[in-house]
Formats: C-alpha cells, sequence, structure tokens
C-alpha cells in the first residue's frame, strides 16, 4: 500500500524534472569532428584531400537545424569534394550522408549531434542560436587552424 502512496510524490516529481528541464532548454556540446566519419579523408595518394570538406560538414552537422538546412549542409559537402577533382567521390559521399546522417540515427555524426538525442528537426531558437555563437568562439582558435590546415590534426 505505500507504494501506491508514494506513486503519485514520485510521479509528480518526475513531471516537474522533465519540466525544468525543457524549460531550461539543452546544452550544446563543445564541436568535434572525427574527420570523414567511416569514410577516408582521401585518396590512397592524398590522404587528406577532402578532409576540409568534412569539417564544415561537421560544423553544419554539429549545429543541426532544419531539414532544408541539413539538405543544404549534404549538397555543400557535395560540391566541396567535386571541387577538388573527386566527382564520383562526391556523389558517393552525398548518398551516404543522405542515408546514415538522419537525426534519428542514435550514432555520434547524425545531424545536430552537439545536442542531445532526438532533437530531430527544428529550426534553432534563440537561446540555441547564441549557444551556438559562443561555442564557436570560444572553440575559434581551435576550429581555424583545423580549416585552415587539417592535414595537422
Amino acid at each position: 500500500m505505500s507504494r501506491i502512496k508514494s506513486f503519485p510524490r514520485a510521479g509528480i516529481l518526475l513531471l516537474l524534472t522533465v519540466c525544468c528541464s525543457l524549460a531550461m532548454g539543452a546544452d550544446l556540446k563543445p564541436f568535434r569532428s572525427d574527420g570523414c566519419s567511416d569514410f577516408p579523408n582521401g585518396t590512397y595518394q592524398q590522404r587528406k584531400l577532402w578532409l576540409r570538406c568534412c569539417y564544415q560538414h561537421d560544423l553544419s552537422y554539429w549545429q543541426g537545424g532544419t531539414k532544408l538546412q541539413r539538405l543544404v549542409a549534404d549538397h555543400d559537402l557535395e560540391q566541396c569534394v567535386r571541387s577538388v577533382g573527386e566527382p564520383t567521390i562526391a556523389k558517393l559521399m552525398l548518398a551516404g550522408v543522405r542515408v546514415g546522417g538522419s537525426p534519428y540515427w542514435p550514432t555520434s555524426f547524425r545531424w545536430g549531434y552537439g545536442w542531445p538525442y532526438m532533437r530531430g528537426y527544428k529550426p534553432l531558437s534563440a537561446d540555441e542560436r547564441r549557444q551556438v555563437e559562443a561555442m564557436l568562439k570560444r572553440q575559434a582558435p581551435e576550429l581555424a587552424s583545423i580549416l585552415q590546415h587539417p592535414t595537422k590534426r
């Protein structure tokens, strides 16, 4: 009988916890990149040929956003890899990120991976945009080094 009486209190406590966490918003994790995830970073001769393209793509995926923003990020990746002279690889990578980058996969490289799992597709709120800007500012020296010299990582 005591279990039944304590359930309403436990349920209310759980509800309050969930509501408070939703009201406070989710915290953005610092940006990190694994390069081209489970795909090579370049050719056998030029091992990091399109690595910079993957870093740029990871920046977009880290912050997440709408379905359209993801589509643009994926096509930007394709265009970047095409621009280094690899049109076939670019098409292959586009197919891979379209299938494997869904925000609903529980992977470390899903769309919006900087946020807690199951954020899905939605525009960033004003608070989330502030978090992204603050994190980018905090990590600016590291990001500049990565994007200018991806071979040093």
